[in-house]
């Protein structure tokens, strides 16, 4: 590969994680417009699964006759279900509870800090050892989210603020294990296929809690949340999942996430615009301490590469 190749390797890899980190800023968006109509969270999540279900299920099958996936074992086979369910379904439920209370602009800030989960994770699970420079990091992160969480408690714009941040942080938690989890599961199956099956083995459990609580009554709601609904399926998750994917081919998985740190930004911007969010200082500011703390994560992390 020539250097002049390599350099629209990597730019072009850099645009895709851009272009997903965009995407993955319009969920909140999204999920608060369907919010304005009478939906609960898990008929709202189940939409989104449905409409998206038929793109992984054809993408999965063009792939097994390319790529066979027939070294796995059963056990491996319910470890991958398993990842999938805890990343896509519990992760995104939880996220999804956590709007019901707080603005998409706060629910953005608090869900990144799934990266310093991962990282604590790694130290404690795989004895990694923490640097100073990560420490510093962890700090930065945690200090922006407090002060984004206080400058809002006051605003009025939430119901619960407190339940609403719990819902957020324990699906960034989640999340986390999930991408711990599954960083040698994806080196086994690949990742596009690795997300095909995942997506698909999160929707039963998604579908099933949607029969329990609701009967799965997905019919009569007001035209625009199908519009959002599709939307939530394509433009949030399905050409993202995959955009990301490609994105970390090409630069690394270290470089992905300090691109990827911009999506807060497009959270705010497109909060205040469309949703007419107040943003106050702090929140800024505590944007600001989370984007350099999550920053010098994934740069040290892409150093020692």
């Amino acid at each position: 590969m020539t250097p002049q190749s390599s350099r629209v390797r990597y730019w072009l890899g850099a645009f895709l994680v851009f272009l997903a980190a965009f995407c993955f800023a319009m969920k909140g968006v999204l999920i608060k417009l369907a919010y304005q109509y009478p939906i609960d969270s898990i008929s709202l999540l189940t939409l989104r699964m449905l409409f998206a279900l038929p793109f992984y299920v054809i993408i999965a099958l063009r792939l097994s006759r390319t790529k066979p996936i027939n070294h796995l074992t059963p056990k491996q086979w319910i470890i991958l279900a398993l990842l999938g369910i805890t990343g896509y379904y519990l992760a995104s439920y939880f996220n999804f509870l956590g709007l019901v209370y707080v603005t998409a602009g706060l629910e953005r800030i608090l869900l990144f800090v799934y990266p310093t989960f991962v990282l604590l994770m790694n130290a404690l699970g795989f004895g990694r050892r923490v640097t100073r420079l990560q420490i510093i990091a962890l700090l930065l992160t945690y200090a922006g989210i407090l002060l984004a969480f206080l400058g809002n408690v006051e605003t009025g714009q939430q119901k619960d603020i407190y339940l609403g941040a719990f819902w957020v942080l324990l699906s960034g938690l989640v999340y986390a294990v999930y991408l711990v989890g599954s960083d040698q599961m994806i080196t086994k199956v690949g990742s596009q296929q690795f997300t095909c099956y995942a997506m698909i083995a999160a929707t039963v459990p998604t579908v099933l809690h949607c029969a329990l609580q609701n009967g799965l009554q997905l019919g009569g709601y007001p035209l625009p949340v199908y519009v959002l609904g599709v939307s939530m399926g394509i433009f949030v998750t399905v050409i993202p999942t995959f955009m990301i994917a490609e994105g970390i081919k090409r630069v690394g998985s270290g470089n992905a996430s300090i691109i990827a740190s911009i999506g807060p930004i497009f959270t705010i911007i497109l909060a205040t615009t469309i949703l007419h969010e107040q943003i106050s200082w702090q929140q800024v500011a505590g944007t600001v301490f989370v984007l350099i703390g999550v920053f010098l994560i994934g740069w040290r992390g892409q150093t020692r590469k």
